[in-house]
């Protein structure tokens, strides 16, 4: 019997298996860190921030190596963006305290997801890996993380690496966990678990789609087709310049990359000289016949080209391409389903259209996001702020990146807008969030609203702490549950989380070995409650 149930708990005699002790050591995890004050959690988050900034050059040259993707260089940079540059942005934020609002007669009580599904994509797998972790770790949240199955490896050990360093600052264990052998089968039976929170999918459109359909929260995003108007008004050297930083920016995977610039004819041909100045092929006309058919010739984006350099994506079509050139532009006459070119490219592969006005420009954006990209990014050069303003009023964008690399700019660097590596989509995207999702996304509010009436005194909550007293209890039997649990699961024992440290106490977080003792007796009981269940069906 001992033997039946180790296997169980390896997860091979039941594709779940390992899934479900996944579930249930993140709830008992995320109940203890849910108790835990803001000074407690920003050490732990620093802890982890530092740990991966430190290993960002490796895992960049690690991410690159495993799925042949990017640039290890701009890796690098996003690894650094996504720990220590990240921590400094959400550091003096605060959602783990009361907020105490006597002006309003009001006590506002945060309230951790829970257990966030956090799934990563092999794009950019180490530096979304990074962000979700420390999302979750502001907001008091357990995470597991699922990574894309050809950039597992590099995923798990960034997954490790922080998970490490937050245990060592005082988390709980179990809060950070990364499934290392994803599959379909487990990954479905996590995204519909009751015990889940919240699902945070940053991926391809059928994992988005299957996260929203799995019956719990979700937050995703879909694909973008940013374009990048450029009118009279602009200065053309500064934005040559900065669209083709944008697009060779690791090899244009990030979704947020120009996809076609469309550029008020008067100026089109000075554009195109500076955009060669400034590293620019311009394809000839059978050149570009030939990338249509090497990118978009079996009907939809050739994932072999996904993340290449220029110079591989010329040298399948025979093309070598000067020393200098970092992406090639493709001239276009149109925008539709017919001129795939007009598409979403994730490589250094960009689109050029003429148009004769500024209002044709922005017709032409429109189509652009209209044929894919709702809701996602768009960018303009300009120096003329009712072209400007006209323009972000009429494309359904809900990040207009001004006078700046859209591909680093609509995720939050080189703008004020908050960094992050999922990006809202809004209404317009079928997305219920229209932001840069940031923390504050996993967190809900509980509200105590005191009656308006003038004699109705406001109580004296000064120096009150909600959460003294034992732990809520977890399980069919507690009053409340943990994210969305509600039924189907035995009730944690009492005191497993009983003497879960506070960050005011001297003691460690660690849980003492006793208590892993009872924890680890439960999961047997519960594995073999199941397993009889099982051999009585």
């Amino acid at each position: 019997m001992t033997a039946i149930i180790e296997e169980l708990l390896a997860g091979e005699k039941r594709a779940t298996g390992s899934a479900d002790l996944m579930l249930q050591t993140a709830e008992w995890g995320a109940a203890a860190f849910a108790r835990f004050d803001r000074a407690a959690v920003e050490a732990i988050a620093r802890s982890a921030a530092e740990a991966g900034f430190a290993e960002a050059g490796p895992l960049a040259e690690a991410a690159v190596q495993e799925t042949g993707f990017g640039v290890a260089a701009h890796k690098k940079i996003k690894n650094e963006l996504t720990t220590r540059a990240l921590f400094e942005v959400y550091r003096s934020a605060d959602y783990c305290s009361p907020r105490i609002l006597p002006q309003v007669k009001m006590v506002e009580l945060p309230r951790p997801a829970g257990v966030v599904f956090a799934l990563t994509p092999s794009t950019n797998p180490v530096c979304t890996t990074f962000y979700k972790i420390l999302l979750a770790l502001f907001t008091r949240n357990a995470v597991i993380l699922s990574p894309h199955p050809m950039a597992k490896a590099c995923s798990v050990r960034a997954a490790k690496l922080m998970a490490a360093a937050a245990e060592a600052a005082g988390a709980p264990a179990g809060i950070i966990q990364v499934i290392e052998a994803p599959n379909l089968p487990l990954i479905d039976h996590i995204m519909k678990s009751p015990r889940v929170g919240v699902i945070l999918a940053t991926g391809g459109t059928p994992m988005v789609r299957a996260a929203y359909s799995s019956g719990n929260p979700a937050i995703g995003v879909g694909p973008g087709n940013a374009p990048a108007l450029v009118d009279e008004s602009a200065e053309l050297d500064e934005a040559a310049k900065r669209i083709v930083a944008s697009k060779s920016f690791d090899n244009s995977i990030l979704c947020t990359n120009e996809s076609v610039v469309v550029a008020v004819e008067s100026i089109a041909d000075p554009l195109l000289q500076s955009l060669k100045a400034a590293g620019a092929y311009l394809a000839k006309p059978e050149e570009t016949a030939a990338l249509r058919d090497l990118l978009f010739g079996k009907g939809s984006f050739n994932i072999e080209i996904l993340g290449k350099t220029a110079g591989e994506i010329g040298s399948r079509i025979g093309l070598r391409l000067p020393a200098n050139a970092k992406i090639i532009l493709t001239e276009i006459d149109r925008v539709g389903i017919d001129e795939p070119l007009s598409k979403e490219k994730l490589c250094p592969v960009l689109g050029f259209l003429r148009v004769p006005h500024v209002q044709a420009g922005i017709t032409q954006a429109r189509a652009l996001i209209r044929l894919s990209g709702a809701g996602h990014s768009a960018a303009i050069h300009s120096r003329a702020a009712a072209n400007i303003l006209a323009y972000g009023a009429a494309v359904k964008a809900l990040r207009v990146v001004v006078n700046a690399p859209c591909s680093q700019g609509a995720a939050g660097y080189g703008t004020h807008l908050a960094p992050a590596f999922t990006i809202g989509t809004g209404f317009f995207g079928s997305s219920a969030i229209g932001e840069n999702v940031g923390p504050q996304h996993l967190v809900n509010w509980t509200r105590i609203a005191y009656s308006d009436e003038p004699a109705e005194l406001f109580g004296e909550f000064g120096g009150l702490d909600p959460w003294t007293g034992p732990p809520v209890a977890l399980g069919r039997d507690a009053p409340i549950s943990l994210g969305r649990l509600q039924e189907g699961a035995d009730q944690a024992p009492a005191s497993a989380f009983a003497t879960a440290p506070r960050a005011s106490s001297p003691m460690t977080t660690l849980m003492p070995s006793d208590e892993i003792a009872m924890m680890r007796e439960e999961i047997r009981r519960i594995v073999l409650a199941e397993l009889r269940a099982t051999l009585r069906g």
